[in-house]
């Protein structure tokens, strides 16, 4: 056999394996598996048991986006709910604006009603890993007395209490930032509606919603093989 005909069957059978993964990516998004994956990355590992000493919020996307913002609410609502944890948040300081996003996410917390001389900044961590020995290192021998809440998106919660364990804390809990969706009344037809409703939730939302789970946990999957591999969890 050539290399030509080797290339072009091994191009056959990738084409084919593509197709038979895509297939059953759309088969899954039919099923509640997908947000049920991603329901249990946000909440199997993070069961707050006594009030946290400290707020971690991390970064994620940096500021403005949907997921910092998100974020930042859920911060603020367990800074009010916990009023003497203090507050550190964790993202990588930019070469290009300096410490703005920091600030950004800062302002969020403070126009929600949080007192500012809370917040404290951890800038030198560039994924999860390093954010929390930076943070366990600000903590230095009491990070073992201190019990942290995290706040971070759900696919990203079991991975960030893992790492936070690693480091020596010994009490780490979690508030996963799920997005709250409109009630379905509001945009399903009933017998009853002569608007412009829709019909299917399952064909003209959750299709869409769940292939996007799909893609999360996927890609959240490889990072926590990726962290034990590296003995960061």
């Amino acid at each position: 056999m050539s290399a030509k005909e080797i290339a072009v069957k091994i191009g056959s059978i990738s084409l084919k394996a593509a197709g038979s993964i895509a297939i059953l990516l759309f088969l899954l998004s039919l099923t509640d598996l997908p947000y049920n994956a991603y329901h249990w990355l946000g909440t199997s590992n993070s069961k707050l048991r006594k009030k946290p000493d400290v707020i971690v919020l991390l970064g994620g996307s940096g500021m403005p986006s949907p997921d910092g913002f998100i974020r930042c609410y859920y911060a603020s609502e367990a800074a009010k709910q916990f009023p003497n944890a203090e507050i550190i948040i964790a993202l990588p300081l930019n070469e290009n604006d300096s410490n703005a996003q920091l600030k950004m996410m800062a302002h969020e917390l403070i126009i929600r009603g949080i007192d500012s001389t809370k917040i404290r900044y951890e800038a030198l961590g560039f994924n999860t890993h390093t954010q929390a020995e930076n943070i366990a290192a600000m903590h230095g021998v009491l990070k073992k007395l201190k019990t942290v809440v995290i706040i971070t998106s759900p696919e990203h919660m079991y991975r960030s209490v893992r790492s936070f364990k690693r480091v020596g804390y010994t009490s780490v809990g979690g508030v996963p930032a799920f997005e709250k969706p409109i009630d379905k009344e509001k945009v399903q037809d009933t017998q009853k509606s002569k608007d412009k409703r829709v019909k299917s939730l399952e064909l003209r939302y959750n299709i869409w919603s769940y292939l996007h789970y799909e893609l999360l946990v996927s890609k959240e999957i490889f990072a926590i093989l990726y962290y034990k591999l590296k003995g960061w969890i």
